[in-house]
C-alpha cells in the first residue's frame, strides 16, 4: 500500500515540530509539507537541529492536497485553516481548542472570540481514543484533546463510566513549562519559573468545560468539577490527582474495595495499548518522551473517596502522540504504528 500523505501546519511549536519528530519515522506515512510563516524557506533541519535528517523545507501555506493535516495553529486561527482543508475532503486533526467543545455558547465564552466555523461543530469527533476508538475511526475532523484533559479523563473515566461516584470531582494538575507554547511570556522565563511551583488560572482555566463536558458524558451523576493547574520548572510532563467521593450503597456492598477499583480499571483498558494502570503511584519521568498514560487508583478507606493519580508527558500523550494515534484510527493503521517507543530514563 502507497504511504499516505501528511502535512503539519506550523511545524514552528513544540505539538508542531513533536509530530514532524514522530512522522518522519512513521513507517505508513510520508510529510510532505510542513509550514511556519516566521521561518518560511528554511530548512526544517536548520530550525530544528534534532531533526537533522529530514530534508523538507518550511513553507509559508500548504503547497498541495495531502491526505491529512495535522492543524497546530492557535485557536480561531486553527478553525479559519481547517474550514476549507475539511471542505475539499482532506482529513483533518486539529490540536487547538476550536472543535473540542460541543457548544459554540460554552466555547466563545471560555476563549472569547466569535467561533469561526460553528456548523462544523457537531461533525468534529473528540479525539481521546481511549473513549472515542469507534468514532474516530470513522471522522474526517478529529479535535485533539487539550494536555490536562487528557491526563485528568484517563484519571477519572473507569470510575465514572462504571457509575460508582457520585458528587463533584477535584482535579490538581501540574504541568512541564512546554505546556505555555514557544512564546516569550515573563511567566515562562527562567529566572522566573526556576526553583518555584505556583499555581494559575485560579478563576477558571480554558481546560475546564473541555473536562467537564466529557466527565458528564461519562455520568449524570457528576456534580462540579473544580479544576487547579500548576506550573512546575521541568520540561515536559503533567502529574494530575484526582479526587472523586464513591457511592456509599457501592462501597457498603463491596468487600474488597481496593481490589475491585484496581480489577475495574484494567478491565477498562484492556484493550487500551497506552494507559498502564500501575500499583504504585507515577512519576512524569516514567512516561517521559513516550504516548504512555500510567494510572494509579487509590481508595481512602478514611474518607470513602477514590484518589487517582495519572502521569503523562504533555507533548506526546497530551499532543502530538495522541493526534497520531487518532491518524492510526482514521487510516485503519496499527493503533499503536510510530509512536510505540518506550520512555525515556532518567
Amino acid at each position: 500500500m502507497p504511504l499516505r500523505s501528511v502535512a503539519i501546519i506550523n511545524v514552528t511549536g513544540y505539538i508542531g515540530v513533536d509530530l514532524a519528530r514522530i512522522l518522519l519515522r512513521h513507517p505508513e506515512v510520508e510529510v510532505t509539507c510542513v509550514t511556519g510563516r516566521s521561518a518560511a524557506g528554511k530548512r526544517l533541519a536548520e530550525v530544528f537541529p534534532h531533526l537533522s535528517s529530514s530534508g523538507l523545507v518550511i513553507q509559508s501555506e500548504l503547497d498541495a492536497p495531502v491526505d491529512v493535516v495535522f492543524c497546530a495553529m492557535p485557536h480561531k486561527a486553527s478553525a479559519e485553516t481547517c474550514e476549507p482543508l475539511v471542505a475539499e475532503g482532506m482529513k483533518v486533526i486539529d490540536v487547538s481548542a476550536d472543535f473540542r467543545l460541543r457548544s459554540r455558547e460554552t466555547y466563545e465564552s471560555w476563549y472569547g472570540v466569535e467561533h469561526p466555523c460553528p456548523h462544523l461543530l457537531d461533525s468534529a469527533v473528540y479525539g481521546l481514543p481511549e473513549l472515542h476508538r469507534d468514532r474516530i475511526r470513522e471522522a474526517s475532523l478529529v479535535a485533539n484533546p487539550g494536555c490536562y484533559p487528557t491526563g485528568a479523563l484517563l484519571a477519572v473515566a473507569p470510575a465514572l463510566s462504571s457509575g460508582i461516584v457520585d458528587g463533584d470531582i477535584i482535579i490538581d494538575s501540574k504541568s512541564g513549562v512546554s505546556g505555555a507554547g514557544r512564546s516569550l511570556t515573563l511567566t515562562t522565563h527562567y529566572a522566573e519559573c526556576n526553583e518555584s511551583v505556583a499555581a494559575y488560572a485560579v478563576g477558571g482555566h480554558r481546560h475546564h468545560p473541555e473536562i467537564l463536558q466529557e466527565c458528564r458524558l461519562l455520568s449524570d451523576r457528576v456534580g462540579e468539577l473544580l479544576f487547579l493547574p500548576h506550573l512546575i520548572p521541568m520540561s515536559r510532563g503533567i502529574l494530575s490527582s484526582c479526587y472523586m467521593r464513591l457511592r456509599p450503597e457501592w462501597v457498603s456492598g463491596t468487600a474488597d474495595i481496593s481490589s475491585r477499583i484496581a480489577v475495574l480499571y484494567r478491565e477498562f483498558y484492556a484493550a487500551s495499548p497506552f494507559v498502564v494502570v500501575v500499583d504504585t503511584p507515577p512519576a512524569t519521568k516514567h512516561v517521559w518522551g513516550s504516548n504512555y498514560c500510567h494510572v494509579f487508583p487509590h481508595y481512602d478507606s478514611r474518607t470513602g473517596r477514590l484518589l487517582v493519580i495519572s502521569a503523562i508527558d504533555n507533548l506526546v500523550k497530551g499532543g502530538a502522540g495522541e493526534a497520531v494515534q487518532n491518524m492510526n484510527l482514521m487510516f485503519g493503521f496499527e493503533e499503536s504504528s510510530g509512536i510505540d517507543q518506550l520512555p525515556v530514563f532518567p
